[in-house]
């Protein structure tokens, strides 16, 4: 039986190790070089967690991955319009991949936003991330092509909507 995936809000004991995991999943899968400029702010966790809701992933009591939600009013909320959430930043151990850990944090940004009464919850993805595409997809969420956009010349990231 495998064990149950717990989001919760991260602590701020445990800003260094989200940092670290999520500059470890997008480096080694890809997503980022090592020398980017973008790894600092992959790596600043502190940051997020003041200007987002830093969620994790705990699998067996140890964290398994991370998310930044970020509401109405986020600056890390660089794609929502009037009444949308975003969230970014959304990063699994490779040890916890396969687990449920990025469908409990996604459904949790989810429930945030249904919560707060908003009418999408919207994200960015790279292009080769094929396993997030179906995850995002299998949830409801539809491409928003019209959206799509590139912070960073070569960076060209696809976008996503969810209607709630």
């Amino acid at each position: 039986m495998s064990e149950a995936v717990i989001v919760r809000e991260a602590r701020a004991d445990e800003y260094e190790l989200i940092g670290e995991l999520t500059v470890e999943v997008y480096v080694a899968g890809g997503l980022v070089s090592a020398a980017s400029p973008y790894v600092s702010t992959l790596r600043d966790a502190t940051g997020r967690a003041e200007k987002s809701e830093l969620l994790v992933a705990e699998i067996g009591g140890e964290v398994g991955g991370a998310v930044a939600y970020c509401p109405p009013g986020s600056p890390y909320a660089e794609l929502a319009g009037p009444g949308e959430a975003e969230f970014r930043m959304l990063a699994v151990r490779e040890k916890a991949r396969g687990r449920g850990a990025g469908r409990a944090m996604v459904l949790e940004c989810v429930t945030r936003a249904r919560a707060a009464e908003l009418s999408g919850l919207r994200l960015s993805t790279q292009r080769n991330m094929d396993a997030a595409h179906r995850l995002y997809e299998r949830m409801g969420f539809v491409r928003t092509p019209d959206r799509d956009w590139a912070p960073a010349p070569g960076v060209d990231l696809l976008t996503y909507a969810l209607a709630l």
